[in-house]
C-alpha cells in the first residue's frame, strides 16, 4: 500500500540510538492532572509512574515505502516502556480496496482488548517519525468515542532526546501483530456490541464519505456547498503541478478546497507548532478555524496526514473543535481515481 505523500526519506530520518544515560529515568516536573491533545515526554514519564492512573502507551509507527523504515521491526527492537503496537494500516476495513480505511466498531474494540486498553484509560500515541501516523491513531480513537487520547509531542525522537528509558527486550512477531490479528478476526458490528471489554461506537460526525464530500463540499448546478475541504497534501500536488505517486490517480484537487500541507503544522524537530501558529497557518490558506458556520473537512492522499490537520485544529481552538476535524477517509486516492466520476480542479 502506498500512502498519502511522496516524501524523501530524509524528511523523517531514523532517530539515533539512545545514549547509555537514557536508560536512567530523569526527574521531570509533576504531570498535569489530565492530558490534553498533546503531551510532552516529561508529562508521559511522570504519568507512567503514577500508580493511581492507567496510562496506555501505543506505538503507532507506520511509514511510507520511500522512508525505508519498518514500524513493526522498530517496535520489536525497542519501544517506550510498556508500549504496545497499534498498526494503523492493518487495523482497518478488510473489505475496502482503499488503504487503511476505518475498521468497524467491533474490530476496533477487539484491537483495544488485545492491547489491554479500557474505556476509562488515558491513551497516549506516538510514532518514530515525530508526528506522522500517530495522528491517524489519535483520530481513530476520537472517532470511536474515546476522548482520553493524546499524542506524544515529537514522538520517539523527542523521547530519546529527553534521555528517557527504553525497553529493548525482544518482542516476538505475534505479540507485535496481536491487535491487528484481533481486529481481523472480529465480526463486524455497526454499534460495537460484543463480548469484550472495550466498547466502541463510531461517531459519524467525524467521518466523511465520497458522497458526503460531493454533496457538501462541491458547488454545482443546483447544489450549494455547506462544508469546505482542507487538503494536507503538498501544494504542488494540490495544484495539479506534480504527479501523484499512485498509478491510476489523477492530478489536482477537490473543487473549492484549500491547501494546508500537514508538515506546515510541524517545526523542524517534527513537533507540533503552537496553537496560535497553527491558527495562522490555516488563516494563510484562507481557512478560519474560529468560523464554525462552515464545517471543515480534512483530506490528504489516503487519510493519514489529514489527521494531522484534525489534530492541529483541536490544539489551536479546543473550545470550538475539541475533536478536531472530520476526515474524508478515502481522501485523494478515492476521489482522484480515474474511474471515480468525481470532478477535479487544477491550476
Amino acid at each position: 500500500r502506498v500512502c498519502a505523500l511522496s516524501l524523501s526519506p530524509r524528511a523523517f530520518p531514523r532517530p539515533p540510538r539512545a545514549s547509555p544515560r537514557s536508560r536512567a529515568m530523569s526527574t521531570p516536573p509533576a504531570a498535569a492532572a489530565g492530558a490534553g491533545t498533546v503531551v510532552s515526554p516529561a508529562w508521559l514519564a511522570d504519568a507512567m509512574r503514577d500508580q493511581e492512573r492507567r496510562v496506555r502507551v501505543l506505538d503507532c509507527s507506520w511509514y511510507l515505502p520511500a522512508m525505508a523504515r519498518d514500524g513493526i521491526e522498530e517496535h520489536a527492537a525497542r519501544r517506550i516502556p510498556g508500549a504496545r503496537y497499534f498498526d494503523v494500516d492493518a487495523i482497518s476495513d478488510p473489505s475496502s480496496s482503499l488503504p487503511h480505511m476505518l475498521p468497524s466498531a467491533s474490530q476496533f474494540a477487539a484491537a483495544c482488548d488485545a492491547l489491554d486498553v479500557r474505556n476509562d484509560d488515558q491513551v497516549v500515541v506516538y510514532d518514530g517519525a515525530g508526528l506522522f501516523s500517530a495522528a491517524r491513531a489519535w483520530w481513530m480513537f476520537k472517532a470511536f468515542g474515546h476522548d482520553a487520547v493524546a499524542v506524544l509531542d515529537g514522538g520517539m525522537p523527542a523521547w530519546l532526546e529527553a534521555n528517557l528509558p527504553l525497553d529493548e527486550t525482544a518482542v516476538d512477531d505475534a505479540t507485535v501483530r496481536a491487535a491487528a490479528a484481533a481486529a481481523a478476526a472480529a465480526v463486524a458490528s455497526e454499534d460495537g456490541r460484543r463480548a469484550g471489554c472495550f466498547k466502541a461506537r463510531l461517531d459519524q460526525t467525524l467521518v466523511r464519505s465520497k458522497q458526503d464530500v460531493l454533496t457538501r463540499c462541491v458547488e454545482s448546478a443546483g447544489n450549494s456547498a455547506t462544508e469546505r475541504l482542507v487538503d494536507a497534501r503538498p501544494e504542488p500536488r494540490w495544484r495539479g503541478a506534480a504527479p501523484e505517486p499512485r498509478k491510476g490517480v489523477r492530478v489536482g484537487r477537490v473543487p473549492g478546497s484549500a491547501c494546508v500541507p500537514f508538515f506546515s503544522l510541524l517545526d523542524e524537530s517534527k513537533r507540533v507548532k503552537s496553537g496560535s501558529e497553527i491558527e495562522k497557518t490555516f488563516a494563510a490558506a484562507g481557512v478560519d478555524l474560529r468560523d464554525t458556520s462552515t464545517c471543515l473537512v480534512a483530506s490528504c492522499g489516503t487519510g493519514v496526514t489529514a489527521c494531522v490537520l484534525a489534530l492541529g485544529a483541536a490544539l489551536a481552538v479546543p473550545e470550538l473543535r475539541p475533536k478536531g476535524l472530520p476526515v474524508y477517509d478515502g481522501s485523494w486516492t478515492e476521489w482522484g481515481a480515474e474511474d471515480s466520476g468525481c470532478p477535479v480542479e487544477t491550476d
